[in-house]
């Protein structure tokens, strides 16, 4: 990337709209635009216009008129890119936009990449590494808990808390440094007690940005919940009554459904990834095998399993069914154990068959309810989004949603560990500085304050163009 050159993208969806916007930044974005634009108001030129204000003219390709529009300013270092940046609003006409793109290329821009804008604000210091991929998962966010965990990071509370931790470590590293210098006086400037105890802290405080990630993950790609149970329990009943809509075949023949079918909804700002499996039986139907096998690989995969029993089934079978399910499970999957078809038996019989249930299982959440009815719906997806609705805009709600930023998490705690161990073992202070080292550059590698052309490509290539 030239970052000299003045950069073109539409910025707004792709396709037709009422309207479409085309931006530009770079030191020639005002000129290049004076190129095309004929104001209303005659005589005023564009480059001597005060930032943030809209002026309204035309688009002119020789002396053919291609659009009435509205042009934006924002001057650098005070814009998005911190460059000179010029907004044009035209009409959302395909053919309207493509021909004032290939205008303003023509006059001398270059077609932006993905992500260059973005990028370019980065390099500018705008922004730093974790808060651009924060831009890319806010603009991606299909829920309201998605959206405030990217804007929190887009704001700084993620780069805060990183900013911190190296700023201190950095602090003793220029004194370790400065050991070496004097190295055959032997002085010791960093206090190693002290050392010890802010690696201590900094390991608890990744520790704790490590294990956020598997709630930040679900947060962005949705928490994975499987309906699961025996055939003609009413499982696919339940997934229509939670999306509201006929989305699985509903039959009274046992086995009708055969593969899993998945959906996602929103519930109280959280986004649930639903998936009705094939009835747990034995059977000789190969077909319906193949289903019950893929029925339990994705009860292997969820975060939550709703698994319904009927209750007018005996109860000692019922018991052993759930505690097979239970067993089957990891210790980080929750199981929540729903008795359908309550408006099909009396209350005595409902009563006799939950308490039992409460008295066998005391740590399981069980839930009575209809499916086909609606009864208890409400406190099923209370239960469901508890647990995953977190305060976003404080220290303690940091959350990490990103691989790459997990990943150096990880190789910075495993570099901290040896630090506190190189400590305890009394190891010389130029090998004690290396691994020290080593946990400045992960932390660096978050923020971008340490960071190679492959890694931004890397990133910067998922965003879209003119973002």
């Amino acid at each position: 990337m030239t970052r000299d050159t003045t950069i073109v993208a539409i910025a707004t969806a792709a396709g037709m709209g009422a309207i479409a916007v085309i931006r530009l930044s770079g030191e020639q974005s005002l000129s290049i635009c004076e190129k095309v634009f004929k104001p209303t108001k005659r005589g005023k030129k564009l480059s001597d216009q005060p930032a943030y204000t809209i002026h309204h003219g035309k688009i002119i390709d020789d002396t053919r008129v291609v659009d009435d529009v509205l042009v934006s300013i924002f001057k650098a270092p005070h814009s998005y890119t911190g460059e000179d940046v010029v907004e044009i609003s035209c009409h959302g006409s395909v053919l309207i936009q493509r021909q004032i793109l290939e205008l303003l290329i023509k006059h001398g821009a270059t077609h932006a990449q993905a992500g260059e804008f973005t990028l370019r604000a980065f390099l500018n210091g705008k922004m730093d590494l974790s808060q651009a991929e924060g831009v890319a998962d806010l603009i991606a966010s299909t829920s309201e808990t998605a959206r405030r965990v990217a804007l929190d990071q887009i704001r700084g509370g993620f780069s805060n808390q990183l900013k911190e931790l190296r700023t201190q470590l950095l602090n003793f590293i220029s004194l370790i440094e400065l050991e070496l210098d004097f190295s055959e006086e032997d002085v010791e400037f960093a206090d190693r007690e002290q050392l010890y105890k802010l690696v201590e802290e900094t390991e608890k405080q990744t520790t704790k940005l490590l294990e956020s990630f598997k709630l930040g993950n679900v947060i962005k790609a949705g928490v994975p919940v499987t309906i699961a149970g025996k055939p003609n329990v009413g499982k696919s009943t339940l997934l229509n009554r939670i999306l509201n809509e006929e989305k699985a075949i509903v039959s009274d023949i046992a086995g009708t459904t055969r593969d899993s079918i998945e959906d996602t909804i929103v519930i109280e700002g959280v986004t649930f990834r639903f998936i009705d499996t094939a009835g747990l039986r034995h059977t000789t139907d190969t077909v319906e095998s193949i289903g019950i096998e893929r029925a339990y690989a994705k009860i292997s995969q969820a975060h939550i399993v709703l698994l319904l029993v009927d209750t007018r089934t005996a109860i000692d079978e019922t018991l052993d069914e759930i505690d097979s399910i239970r067993n089957s499970l990891k210790n980080d999957q929750r199981i929540i154990i729903l008795a359908n078809k309550v408006d099909m038996v009396d209350d005595s019989t409902h009563s006799n068959f939950t308490s039992s249930i409460r008295e066998r299982f005391r740590d399981i959440t069980l839930i009575p309810l209809s499916a086909k009815h609606g009864q208890n719906m409400d406190t099923l997806l209370h239960e469901l989004v508890k647990g995953y609705q977190i305060p976003v805009g404080n220290d303690e709600a940091v959350i990490v949603t990103n691989a790459r930023h997990y990943e150096s998490l990880l190789r910075a705690q495993e570099n901290l560990h040896r630090v506190k161990e190189g400590i305890n073992r009394n190891i010389p202070t130029d090998l004690l500085a290396m691994d020290i080292r080593q946990v400045l550059h992960y932390i660096g590698q978050i923020t971008g304050s340490v960071s190679t052309d492959e890694i931004l490509g890397n990133i910067f290539s998922k965003f879209c163009i003119g973002k």
